[in-house]
């Protein structure tokens, strides 16, 4: 029964760190590059018919010429507060509005502000390295309170630093991946 336990803890564990991966990812979209990205306008909502609603629910977001959003609501009534939605979100962005939609166009970053929004996303790194230690810290403590013989429970505790040590090197490796996408002219 105890074997079992700790098969579900490890599974638990990791399903955890992927989490906190996925997370990082998501918060990595955010980032503003130099390039289009519709994920840039997930925190953004209106008020829609009495209710609070992500902009991409209510529109169509493409990307055009790689560094221009065009976002056409479903809605032209919905024009006006997606206007001043995106006017008054931290974005920084100045949204044209040609009456069907709303242009947004994304000046690229200076080499300074590159560099600033990489040491912004190796703080999002190290934040999801820290989540993925503090998982790995749970799920060793879950397994030695199952009183376990001393091999396999050694045997558990070495699953779980290697669930770590993967989590880990993907989080570098979104990392490299975010920074050299900022770095790039």
């Amino acid at each position: 029964m105890n074997h079992e336990q700790a098969d579900l803890i490890l599974m638990d564990t990791e399903e955890h760190m992927e989490k906190s991966l996925h997370v990082l990812v998501k918060d990595f979209a955010q980032v503003r590059t130099g390039r289009a990205n519709p994920a840039l306008l997930d925190h953004i909502k209106i008020d829609y018919y009495g209710a609070e609603s992500p902009v991409r629910q209510i529109s169509s977001v493409s990307v055009v010429e790689g560094n221009q959003l065009y976002i056409k609501p479903y809605d032209k009534s919905a024009l006006k507060p997606i206007e001043t939605a995106i006017y008054a979100s931290d974005l920084g962005l100045n949204p044209v509005n040609d009456g069907m939609g709303i242009r947004l166009i994304l000046p690229q970053p200076t080499e300074e502000r590159r560099r600033e929004l990489v040491k912004e996303v190796e703080k999002l790194a190290e934040h999801a390295k820290v989540s993925v230690r503090n998982i790995r810290r749970d799920g060793n403590d879950h397994i030695k309170k199952l009183s376990l013989p001393e091999d396999d429970e050694i045997g558990y505790l070495a699953d779980v630093q290697e669930l770590t040590d993967t989590y880990v090197k993907k989080v570098d490796e979104e990392l490299k991946l975010k920074s050299d996408e900022l770095l790039k002219i």
